[in-house]
């Protein structure tokens, strides 16, 4: 690959960004690693060679730093996103009018490829703020750039993760873990270093112009199956309460309100449904085949049977 080629990739330092910034960087692209803190993003420099991997400050809702972080790009990817609202930090915000803005301007730069990461269960529809900003954010992402490539992924799963680790943790001291609506909501998780691959396979491939595929893993777990697989991978021994709806709503309204949110009402709403794939295609379409969460789970929650927490920010 030439040595000027360059990807621009906001929310890097994310879960599933610095997997993307390795990937990337292995295959020789010049990366503009793009957050609001990019100090707390310097780990991803040693990804590359020196002067590979370039931690820029850029704002999503700031029309200057967006032309100013796209411009030379070859590519734009947009991973960032957000499972509560805090303040500014708000789902129309973005997951609506950030994604739009930033097709808008990677289409004034001459950028070639623009890949936008929504999630499974957008839908304009929905009763969900979250899922309604997503499907919002992906309309205005098609509008102004038609080819964009757009993923939807499921649970993402893997070292860093914010699902098994928070419920581990949650394991090491609560004599019980909740299961909101009887547990029996369906999710098909999907490995992060497997969505990373099928990101950075989708940049110039013309098959994947235009199209959406759904980031799932192999299998379809219930809610209650994969509290009951994380309890037997670290060796813990706790009850499962089932917590019905019209409750969980009520819990999450007054636990939306802490700064720490652990649960809030729209994330009760999203669990009413379930979110598994539709037989859209998938990312064996671009050559991936999802890794079985089996496969994968033990090795990072090993610290937790020990009593201890994962933390780093290694990468697979």
């Amino acid at each position: 690959m030439s040595a000027d080629r360059r990807v621009t990739v906001f929310g890097a330092s994310g879960f599933v960004g610095r997997h993307v910034v390795q990937r990337l960087a292995r295959q020789g692209w010049i990366v503009r690693a793009c957050s609001r803190d990019p100090v707390a993003a310097a780990f991803l420099k040693p990804m590359g060679n020196v002067g590979q991997v370039v931690p820029m400050r850029a704002d999503i809702t700031d029309e200057a730093m967006l032309a100013a972080a796209v411009d030379g790009a070859e590519a734009v990817i947009d991973l960032v996103g957000i499972l509560a609202e805090s303040g500014a930090q708000t789902f129309a915000a973005l997951h609506a009018e950030a994604p739009a803005r930033l097709a808008r301007a990677a289409k004034a730069a001459g950028a070639t490829s623009f890949i936008h990461v929504s999630a499974l269960g957008a839908d304009a529809n929905s009763a969900s703020s979250y899922a309604r900003s997503k499907a919002a954010g992906e309309a205005g992402v098609r509008a102004a750039f038609p080819e964009a490539t757009v993923f939807r992924p499921s649970i993402v799963f893997g070292p860093e993760d914010s699902f098994f680790n928070r419920f581990a943790r949650m394991a090491q001291w609560l004599p019980a873990l909740p299961l909101i609506g009887g547990g029996e909501t369906k999710f098909q998780p999907v490995y992060v270093g497997d969505l990373a691959e099928a990101i950075v396979r989708a940049i110039g491939n013309a098959d994947a112009k235009g199209r959406t595929f759904e980031a799932v893993g192999p299998r379809v777990y219930t809610f209650r199956e994969l509290m009951e697989y994380l309890l037997r991978t670290i060796d813990r021994h706790r009850g499962l309460i089932p917590l019905p709806f019209p409750l969980a709503e009520i819990k999450g309204a007054i636990l939306g309100c802490l700064p720490v949110k652990f649960l809030t009402r729209d994330q009760v709403i999203q669990l009413k449904s379930d979110n598994v794939g539709t037989g859209a295609p998938g990312l064996a379409a671009l050559g991936v085949a999802p890794a079985a969460m089996e496969a994968i789970v033990p090795d990072y929650l090993a610290a937790y049977r020990r009593g201890g927490r994962f933390g780093d920010k290694r990468t697979a």
